[in-house]
Parts: C-alpha cells; structure tokens; sequence
C-alpha cells in the first residue's frame, strides 16, 4: 500500500477505546483504504454516525464528522446531503443502531434511494451498553437480555434494504477485508442509496457468551460461515443453517432522491 493509513486519522483522538481483539478497527482501516482510492477531496466528504461502539470510529476520522443521537445518523445524513447534493456523505451505524431504533429510517432512506453509502458494522449485540441482543442477534444466542438464548427471529438487515429499495447491497466479513474494501468503493460509486454490511467479532459482549472467548475463533467462524453469493448463483455452493452469503447481493437502478427533489424545486419556481 503506497500511502500511510494513519493519515486519515486524527492523532489526538488514538489510541481508540475499543477492546482488545474487536473487529472494528479492521473496517475503519478498510474504509481508509477505500477512501484512498476513490481519491474524493477531503473537504467534499462528511461521514456521519450515531451511537454505538462502531459509530465511535466517525470521531477517528480525520473529516468533516457528525457523531449524532442514537438511531438518527440517517436523518441527520440526509439533511446534510440534501443540504448539499455534491458531499459524499458516508454514514457508519452498529446493528442496533440501524435495525432497531435507527431501522425506520433505514427502511425510508432505502425507499427513497437518496445517494447515501451505508456502512453496517455487524457486531450480533449491543456491545457498548452491556451485551444486549439486538434485532441482528442470530436465534438461540446468548446475551445479556437472553441469557438462556435469543428466542426471536433476526432480520437479515441485507434483504432488508433490498427490499425497501436500496440500489446497492453488499456484504462482507473482517475476515474478507479485501472484498469489503471493495464493496465500500462500489457503494460509495453508486448513485443511490448503498448498504454495506461489515460482519464483525465482538469477543468481549458477544464472543465470551457463544463460545468463542478469543478473537481468532470469531473470526476463523466468518471464514468457514460465509459462502460467496456468486458461487451460490452458478449452483457451485448452497448455504447451508447458520451460514451466510458475501459479495454484491443486490443492485439495480433506480431515480435518486436528491436529483428528483432539485426537480421538484426547479417546477416550484418555473424555470422548467
């Protein structure tokens, strides 16, 4: 790599408060690079975040950065990009940020298809505020909050902005850093709404609970439980319980939000 990753942090804020052995720090490196090599000028991003132990990474970054409320890092995402249709707007949210309180407003910003890049750091728990299982939380396991096992039914937040309309939709592991570098880039080129789920290991919250107390065990479990969803199209793989597809999932195309709303603003005053 021809440039120095610590170049796109801010000095003063390291070292960075997340535990030992945690994944995110892998997916704050892997968006560096991305940015990197999308090469946008520094003053035409904004990355935005709401609550959680991941959307402390916008705090990291050497940006215009807003580190919101919790669950709102999409409104205020949007507000900001219609502001300005030309920013690059990045937002970075945890499970329970985006799917649970925050997951109204993922649902509208997919609908809408507003040119967002969505960064989903996919932890299975609340690991901030004391282990709590979140709606990302896979059934049968172990939290805080479900001490003899999660009961409910999980969203599979992909097929979730799919289905709300999102135009871009991928996933991938801190095991498959590359591929989620990728991804990010992909996303962030695409002109709509991208979601990117970054499938990470919480050993301290979630790993110590499932048995898998070491960080390499987390991450040696994303190496064996993620199938490439090109090899299950060509019929080479299937997915088997408890595993999960990586890779582009979804993309189509669709009108965006903030060209159709300058539209609706050039009708309003008869320049059309």
């Amino acid at each position: 790599m021809s440039f120095d990753v610590m170049d796109y942090f801010r000095q003063e804020t390291l070292p960075h408060i997340w535990c030992p052995g945690c994944g995110n720090g892998i997916i704050l490196r892997d968006f560096a690079v991305a940015l990197e090599r999308l090469n946008y000028p520094r003053d035409e991003v904004v990355i935005v975040s709401g609550i959680g132990c991941s959307s402390r990474a916008a705090g990291y970054l050497n940006f215009d950065t807003v580190h919101t409320t919790h669950g709102r890092a999409l409104p205020f995402a949007t507000g900001i990009k219609l502001a300005n249709p030309n920013l690059k707007v990045f937002v970075i949210m945890g499970d329970g940020d985006s799917s649970a309180i925050g997951g109204n407003h993922l649902i509208h910003a997919a609908r809408r298809n507003i040119d967002l890049t969505a960064i989903i750091f996919n932890n299975n728990i609340y690991g901030m505020t004391g282990g709590q299982f979140s709606p990302l939380t896979p059934r049968d396991k172990k939290a805080t909050t479900a001490p003899y096992g999660m009961i409910e039914q999980s969203f599979d937040i992909c097929r979730l902005a799919e289905g709300a309309g999102a135009t871009y939709v991928g996933r991938a592991t801190t095991y498959h850093n590359q591929l989620l570098t990728q991804l990010i880039i992909d996303g962030a080129q695409n002109p709509g709404f991208s979601l990117i789920e970054a499938v990470t290991h919480c050993p301290t919250s979630y790993g110590r609970r499932n048995g898998m107390a070491s960080p390499s065990d987390m991450v040696r479990w994303q190496k064996d439980n993620a199938v490439w969803i090109d090899k299950v199209r060509a019929g080479k793989a299937e997915v088997k319980d408890g595993q999960f597809t990586i890779g582009l999932l979804h993309r189509h195309e669709a009108p965006e939000f903030t060209q159709a709303y300058m539209e609706v603003i050039k009708r309003a005053r008869g320049q059309e």
